[in-house]
């Protein structure tokens, strides 16, 4: 797996709370499991008690760093992503476990937190690196906070052009739709003002 993709990490964590909706994601173990997709040995060391109050703060550190980014304020996002780097550090392991190739060989690979001492510290490990390697290929501005009211969701801006301001195709829709209708009103709202009596003499 390249270490960028697991950028992706930090931004399903991010999304598994909708602070303007009031929801969260993030209740259980077995949501953690399934919002990491992580049956292996990290997943299998969650604990509800311990790992879902760390995992919400750790939440909470990086939604701070997607919507300093998304100000324009990069020194800052990349100072808080550096604090979480600090605290949260990879260590890198070549593996080869369960994946031969076509001779009988393993493939090698990096794990990067498997010695972690907690699955938070893992989950956390490699989403701050899968981050930093996105921002430091790609630029702080390529982290992004949905602006479709009321969505908050963080997200990874791959495009071209560096155009992306939503989180998803719905999310574009939707703000779309609004921004045609806020228009047809004010249309309609002026159209109103010219009809009106005395409206031709204040003119």
């Amino acid at each position: 797996m390249e270490l960028a993709l697991y950028a992706d990490f930090a931004v399903r964590l991010v999304n598994s709370e909708e602070p303007d909706r009031g929801t969260d994601a993030l209740t259980s173990v077995d949501a953690v499991r399934e919002l990491f997709g992580r049956p292996d040995s990290v997943g299998a060391r969650l604990a509800e008690t311990a790992d879902l109050p760390r995992l919400r703060a750790i939440r909470g550190r990086l939604r701070a760093v997607f919507e300093a980014a998304a100000a324009g304020e990069e020194v800052r996002g990349v100072d808080l992503l550096n604090q979480l780097l600090v605290e949260y550090p990879v260590s890198p392991v070549v593996s080869g476990h369960d994946y031969l190739d076509d001779s009988g060989r393993p493939r090698w690979h990096l794990h990067l937190a498997d010695n972690a001492a907690t699955a938070t510290a893992a989950f956390t490990a490699v989403a701050c690196m899968g981050l930093a390697i996105h921002l430091t290929e790609l630029g702080a501005d390529r982290l992004g906070i949905c602006q479709a009211a009321p969505c908050r969701n963080a997200y990874l801006d791959t495009s071209t052009n560096r155009s992306r301001r939503y989180c998803s195709d719905r999310c574009a829709t939707r703000a779309n739709v609004a921004a045609y209708r806020a228009r047809k009103r004010q249309e309609a709202e002026a159209a109103a003002a010219r009809q009106a009596p005395g409206a031709t003499a204040l003119g």
